[in-house]
């Protein structure tokens, strides 16, 4: 399965706003050069992640994102569902109909086989993503890399 780049973008934009302090805001413009991306493709994909509870988002002097909810809370199936969708990729268009050796109708009852293993290893993905916490993945870093980034975020 490919994601899109923007997954990538929204895994570490709220893996980094998760690291710090609680109720701290940071813009979509400091996140868009904290990580060298693109500010306006960032901000589509950061309103995805107000829309779906997962950040709030506020303006003016002091405005910017924070999460909605505690890191324990935030799966990582839900922020690629938010920008992604939860659609399973694999749409079969039953192939084993078509064509010169097309299997008739009355033996193709059951879902095909392959659809059943494409589903399964889709079940399977999604499982292993809600099964990990945004909390989960900010305690594996080492103790330097959110002190950097509160550093670079927020200043001294």
């Amino acid at each position: 399965m490919k994601l899109p780049e923007t997954s990538e973008w929204v895994l570490h934009t709220v893996a980094v706003i998760a690291q710090l302090p609680g109720g701290s805001t940071v813009s979509g413009a400091q996140l868009a050069e904290h990580f060298g991306v693109p500010g306006p493709y960032l901000s589509k994909q950061l309103a995805k992640l107000v829309r779906a509870g997962i950040l709030t988002g506020s303006t003016g002097p002091r405005g910017g994102f924070r999460l909605a909810r505690e890191p324990e809370n935030i799966s990582v199936l839900d922020l690629v569902t938010a920008v992604d969708g939860a659609a399973d990729p694999y749409v079969c268009r039953e192939l084993r109909q078509q064509g010169r050796g097309a299997a008739r109708p009355e033996d193709c009852t059951a879902p095909c086989a392959l659809a059943v293993v494409m589903r399964r290893a889709h079940e399977a993905w999604r499982g292993t993503l809600e099964a990990v916490s945004i909390a989960e993945v900010v305690a594996t870093l080492p103790d330097t890399v959110p002190a950097k980034n509160r550093r670079l975020l927020l200043g001294p």
